[in-house]
Parts: structure tokens; C-alpha cells; sequence
């Protein structure tokens, strides 16, 4: 019969959780989406290798870096969150949450700029503190960034409305109570410092006269952010036409 017919020739569909979950990784923008798909790997090849192997080939090593040319060190330590956990799930959607915040914010272009310095900087400083691994870093600079552009604003932490600026203090302060070590707070302590070295020079410096010198450059934007470009065009050329049919408003005028 036809609905036999219908029956045999149809495909399964997926589950809705499983459709759900794809279809809000496609939505994902695409360097978060990349982030992501490099943690999940990473964490894959970790399980696979083993904790010891996986500190052997997934962890960051000056010495191999440099004359051993193993140039995949610091990317992969920029990766690993450690073994599947509660801790992991945490840290994950957090880097999915400011991940997303920051490219949605500033571009696409503009964020690889950001974790680019971030994994030349946390290079820097975890092979001076002798640190294996840094994604954790990697989400505070992220947060740190995305407090400091608006620092006031109310935000929920456990049961308080606390200062945005403030938050990645009181996470590092919650992961030092649970760890009962004070070392928890030297990944933390790092993302700071490297989230705060961007902020300053990509923010600040530049209105105290000094040159951005952390813009994203002319070709990836129009690589990574094409629309961007068309966008603001329009917006200008709006803006233009709306000055010529006097609407547009003086400078300084309310």
C-alpha cells in the first residue's frame, strides 16, 4: 500500500534533544562554534590518550615548543578544561557564554585578535608559572573584558546583585573556597592580567592618545565580518541622506 510504501522510504528522524542541540551549535557564531568543537576534541584525545599520556602530548612545554617545534602546545593547552565533570560543564558554558558575548560585541575579526593575544600572553605566563594547561584563564580574561566595558551594571552571583566589574573576583574567590587552596586563584589572577592588558590598550590607551594598535586588520574583517562593513556603510549613507533633508541633528544638539 502507499502508506507502506511511505513507511519504508521514509527516514528516522533525529531525537528533539539531538536536532535541538544541532541546531543551536549551527546557530552558534562561528569562532565560539570553532572554540567549542576544539575543547570537545581535546577533552576526546584526553580520555582516549589517558591522564598521564595527556599531560605528555596535550600540555603546554616551553622547551618541546621551542626546539622540539611541537607548535600545537599552546593551542591544545587553550583547549583542555580537563576530564568530563560538573566543573567541565561549568567551565564550558561559560566559554560559550562569553565567547559568544564578546564576538556578537566586537566581531568575529576582532575576537580572534583577542584570543590571539590571550594564548601568546597566557603562553608567556603559565610557562613562568609552570602551568600545564590555561583555558580557565582564557574564560576569566574573557569575563574580565566583558565587565570592564560595563562595570556598574547589576549582575546575579549565587543569591547576590553584585557589580559587573566585580564578578571574576568572586568567582576566583568561590574557587578557592572550594579547592582550600590559594593557588585556585593563579588562573584567575592570569586571565585578569592578560583580559586587562587587552582592555587597556584596545580601550583605554587609544583615548588617552595612543594608537589601537589592536585593531583587526582590514583583510580579516572583511574575511570574517563581511556584513559588518555593508552595515555600517548603510548606516552612514542613512545618516547622509537624512542631514541633507535637514533631519540629521547638529553637533552637540539635542
Amino acid at each position: 500500500t502507499e502508506a507502506e510504501k511511505k513507511g519504508v522510504g521514509a527516514k528516522k528522524k533525529p531525537p528533539p534533544a539531538i536536532s535541538d542541540t544541532m541546531q543551536k551549535y549551527k546557530a552558534t557564531l562561528p569562532l565560539t562554534r570553532i572554540y567549542i568543537t576544539m575543547i570537545g576534541v581535546v577533552t576526546l584525545m584526553g580520555l582516549v590518550l589517558g591522564e598521564e599520556l595527556a599531560q605528555g602530548v596535550l600540555a603546554l612545554d616551553p622547551i618541546r615548543v621551542m626546539y622540539g617545534l611541537e607548535l600545537w602546545r599552546p593551542f591544545t593547552a587553550a583547549c583542555f578544561l580537563g576530564p568530563p565533570s560538573i566543573g567541565w560543564l561549568m567551565s564550558a558554558y561559560y566559554l560559550f557564554e562569553y565567547g559568544s558575548s564578546l564576538e556578537r560585541a566586537y566581531g568575529t575579526a576582532q575576537h580572534l585578535v583577542f584570543l590571539i593575544w590571550q594564548i601568546v600572553l597566557l603562553t608567556v605566563l603559565s610557562a613562568f608559572f609552570g602551568q600545564p594547561f590555561f583555558a580557565q584563564p582564557v574564560i576569566t580574561a574573557m569575563l574580565h573584558v566583558l565587565s570592564r566595558s560595563m562595570p556598574k551594571q547589576k549582575v546575579k552571583w549565587l543569591i547576590f546583585n553584585v557589580p559587573y566589574w566585580s564578578l571574576p573576583y568572586g568567582l576566583m574567590a568561590s574557587d578557592v573556597l572550594q579547592a582550600q587552596s590559594p593557588m585556585a586563584a593563579l588562573p584567575h589572577i592570569m586571565g585578569i592580567l592578560t583580559g586587562h592588558f587587552y582592555f587597556f590598550y584596545k580601550f583605554i590607551w587609544p583615548k588617552m592618545g595612543g594608537e589601537d594598535w589592536l585593531t583587526a586588520p582590514d583583510f580579516l574583517s572583511q574575511w570574517l565580518d563581511p556584513n559588518a562593513r555593508s552595515d555600517s556603510k548603510k548606516s552612514v549613507n542613512a545618516a547622509l541622506k537624512a542631514r541633507k533633508k535637514g533631519k540629521g541633528r547638529k553637533l552637540g544638539g539635542k
